[in-house]
């Protein structure tokens, strides 16, 4: 079922590069955008990091605060984050609860891969609301990074 604007964000715990556990409730009264992605060192996953790496400033201004989740190991998201020079933290859902959680999961991807996290994005409000949903079906479209920071005002 797809989470809708006002909706309660479910909760989560994952690891981020750092073998630190974060938690939605890390964010309490803050923004959180969400961002979920496909796979590390992809090119479309790239660019959409990239993107926000570089406006970051802009969503933090805003009182928010970026996380990127996807499937890949933590181990793997380290060295992405450190190639790509990534400000914000990436957190791993290897275990694929989260990403099902957010409705952000596809079933079947391409090569044959089950279980890879849909692009997407979410604003989280600091209540712990969906303010911002975005399921991408197409894994090369990329998030409205725009409608994000326009939900945000």
């Amino acid at each position: 079922m797809a989470l809708k604007v006002g909706d309660a964000a479910p909760s989560f715990k994952l690891f981020d590069t750092n073998k630190k556990e974060v938690s939605l409730e890390d964010y309490k009264g803050k923004n959180l955008v969400v961002l979920f992605f496909p796979l590390a060192f992809t090119s479309v996953c790239t660019t959409e990091l990239c993107t926000m790496r570089d406006s970051l400033t802009d969503f933090n201004a805003l009182n928010a605060e970026v996380v990127g989740i996807s499937v890949d190991s933590l181990f793997t998201l380290e060295k992405f984050k450190q190639q790509e020079n990534i400000n914000f933290p990436l957190l791993s859902d290897f275990n694929k609860e989260t990403s099902g959680a957010y409705g952000a999961l596809y079933q079947d991807f391409v090569l044959g891969m089950k279980g890879v996290s849909k692009r997407s994005a979410f604003v989280i409000d600091p209540a712990g609301k969906i303010k911002y949903a975005e399921v991408l079906e197409s894994a090369g479209d990329l998030p409205n990074f725009e409608a994000i920071k326009a939900s945000l005002n």
